[in-house]
């Protein structure tokens, strides 16, 4: 079975940057799976789903959605935030939900979570992506500014 191409969209607002520059190795040298990042502006704003499908895991540092052909998106805001339990994110949807793209998943603030001393970035991940699909996406992540909505990179 073909499995056609995946736009994955930005979840955050700010600028897109390889998963090479996030501060943390995990992240940093794929070991979760390849993707982007994106250094969010500082303010308070809303995290919306980077593809359509099932809301599979929800916290309020990170979620996954499952797309209807099974890929798995992982969109995890900021780097050791689960550290702050939860404090300063607001969950939006419910797990186990379907989420279209673009929809609203948590709302935080970014500038409150680089005031506690941890980084704000934020890894985009396709989970369990084979080595083709994560040479071809490699070469589709638009690199810069973005809004959240618009394409981060497409999974193929």
């Amino acid at each position: 079975m073909r499995i056609e191409p995946l736009s994955v969209v930005a979840p955050v607002t700010g600028r897109a940057i390889a998963l090479a520059e996030v501060p943390d190795a995990v992240f940093a040298q794929h070991m979760v799976g390849p993707g982007a990042a994106i250094d969010p502006v500082r303010a308070p704003g809303l995290v919306v789903s980077p593809v359509s499908g099932i809301l599979v895991k929800l916290k309020p540092h990170a979620f996954v959605v499952t797309t209807e052909d099974g890929r798995g998106v992982l969109v995890h805001l900021g780097i050791d935030t689960v550290n702050l339990d939860g404090g300063g994110f607001v969950l939006l949807a419910e797990e186990g939900g379907v989420v279209p793209a673009g929809a609203p998943v948590i709302r935080w603030n970014p500038a409150a979570v680089e005031a506690a001393g941890l980084s704000p970035v934020c890894p985009v991940i396709a989970l369990d992506a084979d080595r083709a699909a994560a040479a071809a996406l490699a070469g589709s992540v638009a690199l810069g500014a973005v809004c959240a909505g618009d394409r981060l990179f497409t999974w193929a």
